[in-house]
């Protein structure tokens, strides 16, 4: 590793952790938290959900294959505000390589820190629950700033309405901070596919559609109060709505259910998913910090999570309004969860070929 400078991972509590720097030499502030998943790092970083945290990855080798193509990631740039690991590999091997980990890590300005006891900081962080920290590097102090407090799904949204796909049923996709793969199952399905920004009155679009999906995307999901309002105008013209993460939340707050903030919330490839009413359960990708409380009325729980019991979805009795916790798009994990859009596209009326 070329970049041998120290740093620190600071926790609010005043835990301190020393490692080596193999990102920028910056120093920044978030909220620390933990993804169990042995592989998708690439994806994981521009996964917009992750806006404003600091990623700790509890497999222990990070860096092995290195950072493919633009095309695979799942936005178009990191998203992380900072990354720990517990081994950082500076020589990958994997034939789609374009830059080492710590190469696109240091051109896009996000500091990393390879401290040794990951394990001991995960069981920190699931034992007292997620908290604000900072990376400093350079002996450079900043302050603790809680991400939670801003409207990051603002800072991740399009600003532009942009589509793709070429079918002949267009799809709304609210954009909070939307991963590409949703965009390309979308695409691979038949449909036209048209991302709007996350205070759009969807109700008010110029153009013809046929269903709208609401997309993953980090923060508190209270701090959205305009695509709450928006979706309640949704699903008051009776417009099939598949929500997909935060999407599940905001479906639920728009129809009278709540939210809560989770201790140290999912964000893994192998979160067990109970259909609810039968014996399926499936693994399945997540990456949030809250989850629905009350289920709304006219609403019963579609999924639970087998672990905590938590809510993982929500579907109406009559109407095809739902939503679910995880991601069936997956990117990376395990896709078991895929039939969820063609289950929305049946009960919403349309033909995923035309």
């Amino acid at each position: 590793m070329k970049n041998k400078k120290i740093g620190k991972l600071i926790l609010k509590d005043g835990t301190t952790l020393s490692g080596i720097s193999f990102g920028a030499n910056k120093s920044i502030s978030g909220e620390v938290v933990f993804a169990t998943g042995m592989v998708g790092y690439p994806e994981a970083l521009t996964d917009p959900s992750f806006k404003g945290q600091i990623l700790v990855l509890t497999y222990p080798l990070v860096g092995n294959y290195g950072v493919p193509k633009k095309e695979f990631w799942e936005s178009d740039k990191i998203q992380i505000s900072g990354l720990i690991v517990s081994s950082y590999i500076d020589t990958p091997s994997h034939h789609a390589i374009e830059e080492t980990l710590g190469e696109w890590l240091t051109s896009e300005g996000i500091p990393a820190l390879e401290v040794k006891d990951t394990r001991l900081l995960t069981q920190k962080l699931r034992t007292q629950g997620v908290m604000l920290g900072k990376i400093e590097v350079d002996q450079n102090p900043t302050e603790f700033q809680d991400p939670n407090l801003q409207n990051l799904v603002a800072e991740v949204s399009t600003s532009k309405i942009v589509t793709f796909g070429q079918g002949e049923k267009t799809i709304v996709l609210i954009d909070c901070g939307v991963k590409q793969n949703i965009i390309r199952r979308l695409v691979v399905k038949g449909f036209k596919v048209a991302v709007v920004p996350y205070d759009t009155d969807v109700t008010k679009l110029k153009f013809p559609f046929s269903a709208v999906v609401i997309s993953n995307g980090p923060g508190d999901p209270t701090m959205v109060k305009t695509t709450i309002n928006n979706v309640k105008k949704i699903i008051k013209q009776g417009i099939p709505t598949l929500g997909i993460c935060l999407g599940n939340q905001i479906l639920a707050l728009a129809t009278g259910g709540t939210t809560y903030k989770l201790k140290f919330g999912h964000r893994s490839q192998n979160q067990p998913a109970v259909e609810s009413g039968s014996n399926k359960c499936y693994l399945t990708t997540q990456n949030h910090g809250f989850a629905v409380g009350k289920i709304p009325k006219g609403f019963k729980e579609w999924f639970y999570n087998a672990n905590d019991l938590t809510n993982e979805g929500i579907i109406h009795n009559s109407m095809p309004f739902m939503s679910v916790q995880f991601h069936p798009e997956s990117a990376p994990g395990p896709i078991d969860t895929d039939w969820i859009f063609d289950y929305f596209f049946e009960k919403a009326g349309l033909n995923k070929n035309k």
